[in-house]
Order: structure tokens, then sequence, then C-alpha cells
């Protein structure tokens, strides 16, 4: 690694992740510290070159060091732990009180850590796969619910003595989970979809009136920053990470060569055969 003329906050030799987001910082979100929102931005790896190259120049304030503990496979997480962290932000997260997981991808097992080191009274992670639930468990998860099985909404109820979850976090981004958070969530209840959609969405009436009736709070959560940029989800998953807190599991990432990047990418076409991140590393 080197630096350029001027820069004082990393040096030769750090161990740094690349937050990719370039906001504009003079828009009145970037302004506010919303620089999530900003619509100026540019993205490093997407909206400007970066992803995959061998090198790539970053902004001195983009680059988080972290503790040479940590290793960089571990590194390459920094980004979905930061998502799941703004998820809990924007949920108003507070500890002491029963919390849902709808979802086991990677970010679902961040969000269940964030939740747990957070103080959450107890944290449920929802999924339809067992190896899934079973990499919760192991990260932490008090418990952990197939949701294929019959009466698992009774069970999940009754883990909550029948009031429900105070907090809910969908993650998942699909339409089956997102529903069932109007079900599982508590009266006054905070619900988050971290989740991202690929198909439509609609509200049934019944769905409204949970809602309604139940007086729950619906929010979304986009991308991970905050101020100052890239803000606390980076810092705090750098402190977390160190601290042996907040934990990495070989079962997040499926490794491959930079060499087989086309293969790769090719493998996420196939709905479900991916069950985490794929890891592209340098021979």
């Amino acid at each position: 690694m080197e630096v350029g003329e001027g820069v004082t906050s990393v040096k030769p030799g750090d161990r740094v992740s690349g937050a990719p987001l370039v906001p504009c910082m003079k828009c009145d979100d970037c302004q506010n510290g919303n620089f999530s929102l900003c619509r100026h931005y540019s993205f490093i790896g997407s909206r400007q070159q970066g992803s995959n190259a061998d090198y790539v120049v970053i902004p001195e304030q983009n680059a988080v060091v972290f503790d040479k503990s940590i290793s960089y496979e571990q590194g390459a997480m920094f980004e979905p732990s930061t998502v799941a962290l703004h998820g809990l932000f924007q949920n108003d997260y507070r500890g002491g009180e029963y919390t849902a997981v709808l979802g086991g991808g990677t970010i679902g097992m961040f969000t269940m850590q964030w939740a747990k080191i957070f103080g959450a009274k107890k944290v449920v992670v929802f999924d339809i796969s067992e190896e899934r639930l079973e990499l919760a468990k192991r990260l932490g998860a008090d418990e952990a619910i197939n949701t294929t099985e019959e009466g698992f909404k009774e069970k999940a109820m009754a883990l909550t003595e029948g009031k429900g979850f105070s907090y809910v976090f969908e993650t998942a981004g699909q339409v089956p989970t997102m529903q069932m958070a109007f079900e599982l969530a508590a009266n006054k209840a905070s619900v988050c979809f971290i989740g991202t959609p690929h198909v439509d969405l609609s509200f049934t009436s019944s769905m409204w009136e949970n809602m309604n009736r139940k007086e729950f709070k619906l929010t979304g959560s986009w991308m991970s920053y905050s101020s100052p940029f890239p803000g606390k989800e980076w810092k705090l998953t750098a402190h977390y990470f160190a601290t042996g807190q907040l934990k990495f599991d070989p079962g997040f990432v499926y490794k491959m060569p930079m060499s087989q990047a086309q293969e790769a990418f090719q493998l996420f076409k196939t709905p479900g055969l991916v069950k985490g991140k794929i890891l592209l590393v340098n021979e």
C-alpha cells in the first residue's frame, strides 16, 4: 500500500477496509450527515473503476484502519457488517427486548450479532436452511427457527410470552419474510426492512390492519454511512472485530480465485446456490 501526499490517518503497512461510497459532500443530505442518501454520489467498484482490480486508489477518508489481528478475509466482511449495524441505528435499537432477524444470510448473521452486542433480551433468527440456522446458533443466536416447519409462528410467539418481537429486522429481501415481519411484530414494535426485494410487494388489507392495530413503526435502511464519514458503523465494526465480540465464520464466504471471477458471477444466476458471499482471492 502507498499513500498520497498529505495523507496522515493511514500509513504503508496498515490494514484497511475501503468504504466504497464517495458522497458529493455538498448536497443537503451530505451536509446533514446522511451520506447514504446523497443523490450525487459515486461508488468505487460500480460508478467508478475499482472492483476486482489489482490496485485501486481511494480517498483518505474512505480508508478504515483495522487491527492486524483481523484477517484479510474478515476485513472483507466490513461492508455487510456495517449494513447490518446501520439497520439497527435506523430502527432506533435499544437492548433488553425480544428481537427477530428474518433471513440467515451474511447480513442477517451480522444483524443478529449486533443485536446481541447491544444487549438484546433474546434474538431469534428465521430461515429456511438448516445449514444457515446452525451457523446462527454457532454465532450466538438464542433460537433459530425453520420457517418451513408447521407451527413455526406459534413457536416463535411462545418465545416472547405471546407478545411478539419489539424489534424485527427483515434482511432477506423476500416477499414472504417481509409479510412475516408484520405478523411477528409486537404492539408498538419497530420493524426495519434491510433486505432489497426484486419483485413487487403488495400490502394486503389484513397486513395494513395488522400495522394499524399494533401501531408499529416501519422503516427502511439504505447502505451504511453516518457522520463523521464513513461513520460509526465502520468504526464499531473495526472495534468489535478486534475484541472478538463480532465474529467471523468461514461459512460466510465461498472462496474462488480471481482468475475465475466470471464463473463466480455466473453462480448467482442459480437461486439459492450461493448461501453467503463469494470472496475472490488473489492467487
